[in-house]
């Protein structure tokens, strides 16, 4: 019996990596798989002032801490998925009129970040033989796909097809059809239909098939999101926010085309559940990455008859 432990959109929440690693041995696991926007969404600068102080504008408040107080204060940042960030008032103020230079700051930021993370997982998983699987999302800037590259004992997908044990295969598949965002991994869903047709058309389907895609397919209890207007405010329609299918069609028709036997998907959080399209059984954790909790999805596999059974998780 193989156990997977599938779980994705942690967003730069140290905590909920942390346990993603930890989960290996306490679900007594064999695999690991992180499914997308695994980085943050932004930095908090810390200026450092001339009492040995440091402040820091986070959450809507100033929080003026000493030397010794910082590494909690930078522990609290990491928490809610932003990257702490020590500077000088000088830096602060280049940074805040110059955005490429933040930008290439936050990028820097981001990489060493996930570096730290990958040799952390593999310090801890290479002893006990857990294989991990680590894929980038729409929302993870392309600088992950190095930060992802400085251990080989963790794998990158992303755009593959990879057998993760004799007789099961798996395709991932970061990119997402158009969202309001403009993340930095959107494709037309002409493009991610080409790409996964390519993809899908190297699976040996007598295996185990696992389709790894961020997305999850259109017009399932797995692609519901709140419904936006211009300005990027949650729509209200009879005193209710009104909500929409935000996943990709191409998503949709590939699993209607080639049947994979599991599906596994992330990207809208709010939308955890599982849903059978043909024999494919698709399931979406969700992600409540901003309080610290992990959900995820324990796949107990007989790999040999095909035939598994899954249980969603969260702690």
């Amino acid at each position: 019996m193989l156990k997977i432990f599938f779980t994705t959109d942690i967003h730069g929440s140290e905590r909920c990596f942390k346990k993603f690693v930890n989960a290996g041995k306490f679900y007594n696991a064999q695999v690991l798989i992180l499914g997308g926007d695994i980085t943050g969404k932004g930095l908090v600068p810390i200026v450092k002032l001339p009492n040995d102080n440091y402040r820091a504008n986070y959450q809507g408040r100033d929080e003026v801490v000493s030397k010794s107080e910082l590494p909690k204060l930078e522990e609290e940042i990491r928490f809610n998925g932003f990257y702490p960030y020590v500077t000088t008032e000088e830096e602060l103020e280049v940074l805040e009129n110059n955005p490429e230079r933040r930008k290439e700051v936050f990028r820097s930021v981001i990489k060493h970040t996930l570096e730290d993370w990958v040799l952390l997982a593999t310090e801890r998983l290479k002893p006990l033989g857990i294989k991990i699987y680590i894929s980038p999302g729409n929302d993870d800037d392309p600088v992950v796909d190095e930060a992802l590259m400085v251990s080989s004992y963790v794998v990158k997908p992303d755009m593959k097809v990879v057998d993760i044990v004799d007789g099961v295969e798996m395709l991932s598949y970061g990119y997402a059809n158009p969202t309001p965002w403009n993340s930095p991994r959107e494709k037309s869903e002409e493009e991610i239909y080409a790409e996964l047709k390519e993809l899908a058309s190297k699976m040996d389907y007598n295996k185990f098939t696992i389709f790894n895609i961020h997305v999850p397919p259109h017009n399932t209890p797995l692609d519901i999101a709140p419904k936006l207007d211009s300005t990027l405010k949650p729509v209200v329609e009879g005193g209710s926010v009104a909500t929409e299918n935000v996943g990709s069609k191409s998503v949709r028709k590939i699993i209607e085309e080639f049947q994979p036997d599991l599906g596994l998907h992330g990207h809208v959080h709010e939308s955890a559940g599982s849903t059978k399209i043909g024999k494919t059984v698709s399931l979406n954790p969700g992600s409540e990455y901003s309080d610290g909790i992990l959900r995820g999805v324990l796949i107990n596999l007989d790999e040999k008859r095909k035939r598994f059974n899954f249980q969603f998780t969260m702690g």
